[in-house]
């Protein structure tokens, strides 16, 4: 059977960006939609709807950790969701996976800032539910391996996916790679990777005071791991025109493989 695999991406910029909206994408097989990180507001359901993503596709989401411009879009998908499911019009149950900490904010949030008409849903049809570093789960006949990508700052995960082809796609979050996620990252055909902003801009923009680096490191590290297609997002807006013709010709100083650097509501075929 063939798969219909692409890669949406919603979202494109660090948490600062005004030019476009914050790093979060999704993942489309086949009709049913994955989201990946909601963006810092209801700009999600902007630029979902933009996307022509159906809200009523999207029953599983995973939030990689709980910095602002990640995690409160996640509270309008859940609001969205709720209201749906008031009038009768979203089917199923939506659940969202993420580590500890962030279950334990989302839940904080929803009931605190959602009227009790939407918060009800949690536990009943929308579920928070914990992920350990190494657990899998399964979505749309895909395997997904959540892992810890030992943040330096805030605790996040990251996820690894065996695409319908066998190919293996991995999202690191929003941070630099670290050694102890190597064996998830060797070798795969898919790597999201972060790119604060370019080497030659590392002065103006100090990436690595922001635990982030810059696309000269994400080819480097693309090339050394041996990845097929590099992906490079959470970067800054200024020069937004111009971004993916320079960030792609910086990662490949030293990456021989695909780069793709692609703007708000671009789509990549898996």
């Amino acid at each position: 059977m063939e798969h219909e695999t692409e890669l949406i991406m919603l979202g494109t910029g660090h948490a600062m960006v005004t030019k476009c909206y914050n790093t979060c994408f999704a993942l489309h097989v086949n009709g049913e939609y994955f989201l990946v990180d909601a963006g810092g507001g209801n700009g999600i359901l902007v630029q979902m709807e933009a996307a022509g993503i159906p809200f009523t596709k999207v029953h599983h989401m995973f939030v990689t950790h709980a910095h602002t411009d990640h995690i409160l879009g996640v509270v309008w998908v859940i609001r969205k969701a709720a209201a749906l499911m008031r009038k009768g019009e979203y089917e199923e149950s939506l659940t969202v996976y993420c580590h500890d900490k962030v279950k334990e904010i989302l839940d904080f949030m929803c009931r605190q800032m959602l009227p009790g008409k939407f918060s009800s849903f949690l536990g009943e049809r929308i579920f928070l539910e914990t992920v350990e570093d190494g657990e899998k789960r399964e979505w749309a006949g895909m395997p997904f391996t959540f892992f810890d990508i030992c943040s330096t700052k805030e605790k996040q995960f990251g996820f690894e996916a065996v695409l319908p082809d066998g190919g293996r796609f991995v999202c690191l979050g929003d941070e630099p790679y670290q050694e102890a996620c190597r064996n998830h990252v060797q070798g795969c055909d898919w790597l999201l990777c972060e790119a604060f902003c370019m080497e030659e801009d590392k002065e103006i923009y100090r990436p690595y005071e922001k635990h982030h680096s810059t696309a000269l490191d994400a080819g480097k590290i693309a090339a050394a791991l041996e990845v097929r297609n590099l992906v490079l997002y959470h970067t800054e807006d200024d020069r937004l025109r111009e971004r993916k013709k320079r960030y792609t010709k910086e990662a490949r100083t030293y990456y021989g493989g695909n780069v793709f650097v692609p703007m708000d509501l671009e789509r990549i075929h898996l």
